[in-house]
Formats: structure tokens, C-alpha cells, sequence
């Protein structure tokens, strides 16, 4: 009997991975879907779940799969350079988010630091925004949200919308700025 294959085309729209992450979000995926989604595309020969399905089953997981090397990864049939650095910078960026320590935490000790904090991206907006930073004990940034955006020159705030997210943070202090236009 003949191995059958079925591209991502063959599947109902409902069933493929793309369309199902955006609908669903990407916890509704299995991994060798996930890893899919990272490959791209599969072989002239093997459908790219296939792909993703046979790459997990040789690394025995993802759990071995984060250890892999270039070398080990290219040495996979269907899995060239360009593959395998797509797999790598994902699991580099896996591990980076998973090291994210307090440490790298912006610091605010003058109403300077705050506002350098905000300028960049804020500096050239259209209309008001009123922002929160939520500090800890340390003055470290934990949490940054635009509460309300107003019009040309205004914004109207409740305090319940700002200290809402205060007491759900545990912050230790809130600095408010209003920017914009």
C-alpha cells in the first residue's frame, strides 16, 4: 500500500495550522504543527507537516530539538540551511524570553529616566495618550500600558483603569505621563 502524503492545500481551511493559529492562537497547535508554521514549506517529496513530524520524532521531541546544531539539523534530509536557522533562531528566541531576568528591567530614579523611557516611542503621536509605568519596590519598570487615548488635545481617565492594573501587578508605585499632540 502506498505511503500517502497531504499537503496543507488538501486539508478544509478549518484544519491548517496557519488558519488555526490565528483563529485560535497558538496554543491550539500541536508542536509538530508549530514547527511547521517555522519551516515554512516542506520538499518536493514530503509535505512540510510531514517534515516537522519526522524532525521531532529523530530529536525525540522538543526537548532534545533545543540542543540541536546546525550541523545536526542539516544532516536531516529536507532540511537545509535556511531551515535550520529559521528552527535555531526560534529556539534562541524561546530561551531568551524563558532568561528574561528583573534584571534587564528599565530603572526609573528621575522624572528624566522616566520620560527618556516613554519619548522614543511616543513622541511623535497624533493625538494624547495617558500612560502608566507600574514600578516595583526597586523602581524597576514591570509594566507599561496606555490607558486611555484621547483626542487631538485631551483624554479623559478614570482612577479605577489606572490603579485596576496597579493592584493586578502588585506594583509598588504608578507614574502617569500624558503625551501626545
Amino acid at each position: 500500500m502506498q505511503n500517502e502524503t497531504f499537503l496543507i492545500r488538501d486539508y478544509p481551511q478549518s484544519e491548517r495550522p496557519r488558519e488555526r493559529f490565528i483563529l485560535n492562537g497558538p496554543q491550539s497547535l500541536s508542536n509538530h504543527e508549530l514547527l511547521a508554521l517555522v519551516l515554512g514549506t516542506g520538499t518536493k517529496n514530503e509535505p512540510v507537516l510531514q517534515l516537522a513530524n519526522r524532525l521531532l520524532s529523530q530529536f525525540e521531541g522538543l526537548r532534545l530539538l533545543k540542543d540541536a546544531t546546525l550541523e545536526e539539523l542539516t544532516s536531516i534530509k529536507g532540511i537545509g540551511k535556511a531551515k535550520a536557522i529559521h528552527i535555531l533562531a526560534a529556539v534562541e528566541i524561546g530561551r531568551r524570553i524563558a532568561n528574561h531576568t528583573i534584571d534587564e528591567r528599565y530603572v526609573v530614579r528621575s522624572p528624566e529616566d522616566g520620560a527618556k523611557y516613554l519619548m522614543n516611542d511616543m513622541r511623535f503621536l497624533p493625538q494624547e495618550h495617558f500612560v502608566c509605568l507600574y514600578l516595583n519596590t526597586k523602581n524597576q519598570v514591570i509594566h507599561r500600558q496606555t490607558i486611555f487615548i484621547g483626542s487631538l488635545n485631551a483624554s479623559i481617565v478614570h482612577p479605577r483603569e489606572v490603579f485596576k492594573e496597579a493592584v493586578r501587578r502588585s506594583a509598588a508605585s504608578v507614574i502617569f505621563a500624558q503625551i501626545g499632540k
